[in-house]
């Protein structure tokens, strides 16, 4: 089932901005500037130099606050009153408008595992699923403007993606054409993570991998589910048995036949067949009996 989630109103755009060391020099020697004209000022008695001291002083001090560091593996999404402005990604110091407001957002890779998920299967059977998902932010403002909480909103959707894929496909298979959760992982895998890529799309994240964690029934009926797998085991297993028994059969009379050994009627081909089928599909091993009288007696 597709999920149908809002639309994005932002899309992540590179602020335009610069390096942020020749701006701290000039900083750096503006200051020096300015507080050696107003001391010259001050000691002089010239107030225009005191005053060009103070302006350099002051316009230093409104170009400072525009800088910004950035870590590798982090961003600063820029806002300018309040309206986006662009994201900052390339690390080390830089300088933007120092008018705006920058959020330090984290671009690693991270984890987020579910709690136990209780849940009944696609047959009603109570199971418990937990899953591993590895994300990323991609798109930084929609991670920062699309939702409240970025990391708690990945979270949930996890969580809702878990148990609508655990309640959609049922624990184990009753046929070859459907899938089961504990039989077809790689595939259910595949649906989750698609899931989970849906859901979270519009806050910016890139789902990198998703893996379920623990798949069971719930413990108060996984002896009875137990046991009925081991009931469908011998089942399969005697199905398994008897077509290679009926097979060796085959191939047994065909060769006898076709060599003429013997010469069989229909009532001995029987015997033969039932005796060979007692021997090859018992679970115990056949005791041999010598017979010293005939078929017919």
């Amino acid at each position: 089932m597709s999920v149908e989630m809002p639309r994005a109103q932002v899309a992540e755009r590179d602020v335009r901005g610069l390096s942020g060391w020749p701006v701290l020099g000039g900083v750096i020697v503006a200051l020096v500037v300015g507080f050696v004209l107003i001391g010259t000022g001050a000691n002089g008695g010239s107030g225009v130099a005191a005053g060009v001291g103070i302006a350099i002083v002051v316009i230093a001090a409104l170009v400072l606050p525009g800088l910004t560091a950035v870590a590798p593996g982090q961003a600063r999404v820029v806002q300018l009153l309040g309206r986006y402005a662009g994201t900052v990604r390339t690390d080390g110091l830089r300088w933007v408008n120092p008018l705006t407001t920058r959020r330090r957002i984290s671009t690693r890779i991270r984890n987020h595992e579910t709690d136990v998920a209780k849940v009944n299967d696609a047959d009603g059977n109570p199971i418990e699923m937990a899953a591993v998902v590895v994300w990323q932010v991609e798109d930084t403002a929609k991670a920062v403007f699309e939702v409240d909480d970025f990391v708690q909103f990945v979270a949930i959707q996890t969580e809702t993606a878990v148990r609508h894929i655990a309640g959609s496909y049922p624990y184990d298979a009753h046929g070859d054409e459907l899938l089961s959760l504990r039989e077809n992982a790689d595939e259910i895998t595949g649906k989750l993570s698609e899931e989970i890529t849906e859901r979270v799309a519009s806050a910016g994240v890139r789902v990198i991998e998703s893996r379920i964690t623990r798949l069971s029934y719930a413990p108060e009926i996984a002896q009875a589910m137990l046991r009925r797998q081991q009931a469908g085991a011998v089942v399969s297993a005697r199905q398994r048995i008897v077509d290679g028994a009926v097979g060796m059969v085959e191939s047994a009379l065909t060769r006898l036949a076709d060599s003429d050994v013997v010469d069989l009627d229909e009532e001995r081909r029987a015997a033969m067949v039932s005796n060979l089928l007692v021997v090859l599909c018992g679970d115990r091993d056949a005791q041999p009996v010598v017979n010293t009288g005939s078929l017919y007696h």
